[in-house]
């Protein structure tokens, strides 16, 4: 699951509130670890799921007024 070649070396500096972001960085997810984030916050979801209701809608409207059904 972890390739160690995508690890970040190991360093002095412990970077506490950012040691998952980093990690995300360096093993390239980091859409992954943040459509976690966003889905994690109620508020953001909430925009998610109305961005898509909104997205389908207009591809409802779209296909019912070209008539191409």
């Amino acid at each position: 699951m972890t390739n160690p070649e995508n690890s970040p070396p190991p360093s002095k500096e412990d970077w506490q509130g950012f040691r998952e972001l980093d990690r995300a960085i360096a093993e390239n997810r980091l859409t992954e670890y943040t459509f976690k984030k966003a889905w994690a916050d109620r508020w953001e979801r909430y925009a998610l799921i109305a961005t898509g209701v909104l997205f389908v809608a207009f591809a409802v409207f779209v296909v019912i007024y070209d008539g191409l059904l």
